[in-house]
Order: structure tokens, then C-alpha cells, then sequence
């Protein structure tokens, strides 16, 4: 089965993402109202990781110039950056995480 374990439900911050690495991608995974997501933990604009920004309103803030993403879609919904992040296939298993980055949910490629 191509899902790994991320982390523990409990290891997701309120108002931060997870970083985690899943198989070659590292991934962000963030939590809003009581749903979770995982997306590539890679700013679309900059090599700056996402998990090192502030979650808010189901999106996702690159630290570094402000760019913010859905945490659903992996689309960015605000400048600089313009092209989307890969959001993956995620899972909750009783109280664990796992994801699956052998495919993703918005049809981009991670990088």
C-alpha cells in the first residue's frame, strides 16, 4: 500500500504544518477544523519550506514573501507565487497520519 505514516494527529500544530519526509518528498501537513491535508513542504515561488509558515482560514503562508496556498487545492491565493504546490492523497488511521506521495491530488508533479 503506497500510504506511509506521516505523524501522530497530535504531532500537527494548530496554527502551524508538520514538516515531515515521506519516501523522496518532503511534506507539509496542516490541520483546519478538524480536517487535514499534506502538501509538498516547498514554496512554489522560492525553495523555502511551507511548514515554517503560519496556517490560517485553510491556507498555508510562505514565511519568506508572503505568498499563501489552500491547503486543499495546492493553489496559491496570493502574489508572488503563481503556480501551485502537489497536494497529496492523505489518511486518518485511528490517531496517525499517513500519506501517500506516489500520486497527488491536484495533478502536479512535485518537484
Amino acid at each position: 500500500m503506497p500510504f506511509e505514516r506521516a505523524c501522530a494527529v497530535s504531532d500537527v500544530p494548530t496554527d502551524e504544518a508538520l514538516g515531515v519526509t515521506i519516501g523522496e518528498y518532503d511534506v507539509a501537513v496542516a490541520g483546519h477544523d478538524g480536517e487535514y491535508f499534506a502538501l509538498q513542504d516547498l514554496c512554489s515561488h522560492a525553495a523555502v519550506s511551507l511548514s515554517e509558515g503560519e496556517v490560517d482560514d485553510c491556507t498555508v503562508e510562505c514565511w519568506l514573501h508572503g505568498s499563501r496556498f489552500d491547503l486543499r487545492t495546492g493553489k496559491p491565493t496570493g502574489l508572488p507565487a503563481t503556480e501551485p504546490v502537489a497536494t497529496f492523497p492523505l489518511e486518518v488511521r485511528g490517531d496517525d497520519i499517513y500519506v501517500d506521495t506516489t500520486t497527488t491530488l491536484n495533478g502536479v508533479t512535485p518537484s
